[in-house]
């Protein structure tokens, strides 16, 4: 088992696989000899030859920045010894790249339940969304309550589930709209059976405009009401809307649909110095495998993106897409810049913890989830899918809001790799794919698949079939950690005022 790897020819750094102690000799085939002369915690760098102050530190083939002070051949490269060259608004050239991933000639599919617009979900929920915080209590007593009374006897139905926000009124501009914007993409998921939506009455986010952002609906299937026009006891009436809803989902069932019928949201956090080795890479294998197939996979965090951008922009279909991704980037910049932030403050401390040192580094190893592909798509926030293959969505790096956001755009399920580990789980589920094998070891309940064997004798191809084949069981109905602990929430970007 290799305990450090050079990752790329022209890198000038290379990678610890475990702790590495002062005085070990890492030996490459591509590179000179070199003694350590310090210990190097597994996920950090160390480098391979002298560097200079000002030089460019190179990982994945691409500058992360440079040092900031002389490095000697051997030395621990980490956040205190580098320093970003990222900076503001930029000019891009287009300058196709492109890959074309070949039709898959195998036919997969999964068990999945077939609504009646044409989507296909992996659950068969139901949902009780608040269009206010307001009435936050009101829908948990309703789950609650109703959850209690159809125990034993649920049918296909395998979760009814409360999605409080604290949202819905004080709100205006971008902020008002993302918030509507988002709980009718939440109506319209088909890994929802049934939604019930409940309003206060006098928010903002009034029920009857609320109602035509919406659209069509089937009103079996989704309910809606306002608590201060019910005589008596609001949780009471909630119930018998959720009764009827229950009537019908409960009978649904699951059918076999081709695997072209699956969007999946590509998601990390926590990450580590072993992110862009082994889970983000086999994120990009299962991407490109699934692209292949028909289907479709979104990549989001912007902030993310920042210093691996050009990659991105060079893989889109043609100069529509990419003029789209330049506003997605630069956006983005200009919305850091607005609230007078840098654009390149990350990576967090845990990233740097974990052996992440600039933001470049984290974004060449947060792009590789998306595979080769050719860039289809690209959304603003809170629309919702409209081209199969790979599309990219504008949303922020936070984990619950940049999760929620992909979910609303209509992934059915959202693959998050991390490093040092997370619970949490958006509206849909969330699976999470440790980066290296001790964490794994370390939280079973938190970790679903473990992509740290890929630092070990684990080749990437056979951990990319396992991979994919446990995808396809949850999409028919395996459930990940964060549905099993009860661990379900949603999070609205907000960026102005609240009144």
């Amino acid at each position: 088992m290799a305990k450090y790897l050079h990752i790329n020819p022209a890198d000038n750094v290379a990678v610890a696989l475990e702790d590495l102690q002062k005085g070990t000799v890492a030996t490459f085939s591509d590179a000179a000899a070199v003694t350590l002369l310090e210990d190097i915690p597994r996920g950090h760098k160390f480098t391979l030859r002298s560097l200079s102050e000002g030089e460019n530190v190179i990982k994945y083939g691409y500058p992360i920045g440079h040092v900031i002070r002389d490095a000697a051949a051997g030395t621990l490269v980490d956040h205190s010894s580098i320093k970003t060259n990222l900076s503001g608004i930029l000019d891009y050239t287009y300058e196709p790249s492109l890959v074309e991933i070949p039709p898959a000639k195998e036919k997969r599919t999964f068990m999945g339940f077939r609504r009646s617009d044409g989507q296909v979900g992996v659950r068969n929920q139901i949902w009780v969304v608040p269009t206010v915080g307001c009435v936050n209590g009101i829908i948990s007593e309703l789950v609650k309550r109703f959850s209690e009374e159809i125990t034993g006897k649920m049918g296909s139905v395998d979760a009814v589930v409360a999605y409080p926000h604290n949202y819905g009124c004080s709100q205006l501009g971008d902020d008002h709209e993302n918030t509507r914007q988002i709980l009718s993409d939440i109506v319209h998921h088909p890994n929802a059976g049934g939604v019930l939506v409940v309003s206060l009455g006098c928010e903002n986010n009034q029920l009857s405009s609320f109602r035509e952002l919406v659209g069509d609906i089937d009103p079996e299937r989704v309910k809606m009401f306002e608590t201060q026009k019910v005589k008596g006891d609001e949780v009471e009436y909630g119930l018998s809307l959720l009764r009827e809803i229950f009537s019908v989902c409960s009978k649904d069932e699951r059918e076999e649909v081709p695997v072209s019928e699956l969007r999946v949201g590509l998601k990390c956090g926590g990450s580590d110095g072993l992110s862009g080795i082994t889970a983000n890479p086999l994120l990009g294998v299962f991407s490109d495998w699934l692209v292949a197939h028909g289907g479709t996979t979104v990549l989001t965090e912007v902030p993310e993106m920042f210093g691996a951008e050009t990659i991105l922009m060079n893989r889109c279909q043609d100069e529509k897409t990419f003029e789209d991704t330049v506003h997605l980037i630069n956006d983005f910049k200009g919305y850091f810049m607005r609230n007078g932030q840098p654009v390149y403050e990350n990576p967090s401390p845990g990233n740097k913890a974990g052996g992440i040192s600039t933001l470049e580094e984290k974004s060449l190893g947060c792009t590789q989830k998306c595979g080769k592909s050719i860039v289809r798509g690209v959304l603003k926030y809170g629309q919702r899918l409209k081209v199969k293959g790979l599309n990219l969505l504008s949303a922020p790096g936070n984990d619950l809001v940049a999760s929620t956001a992909l979910a609303s755009a209509g992934c059915q399920m959202v693959l998050f790799t991390t490093g040092r580990g997370t619970p949490f789980g958006t509206f849909v589920p969330t699976m999470k794919i440790s980066t290296n094998t001790p964490l794994y070891e370390n939280k079973p309940n938190w970790i679903d698949f473990n992509a740290g064997v890929i630092a070990g004798d684990t080749p990437m191809d056979e951990a990319a079939r396992a991979f994919t084949e446990f995808v396809l069981q949850v999409a028919s109905g395996r459930m990940v950690n964060n549905e099993k602990n009860g661990y379900r929430e949603i999070a609205i970007f907000k960026s102005g005022v609240t009144l």
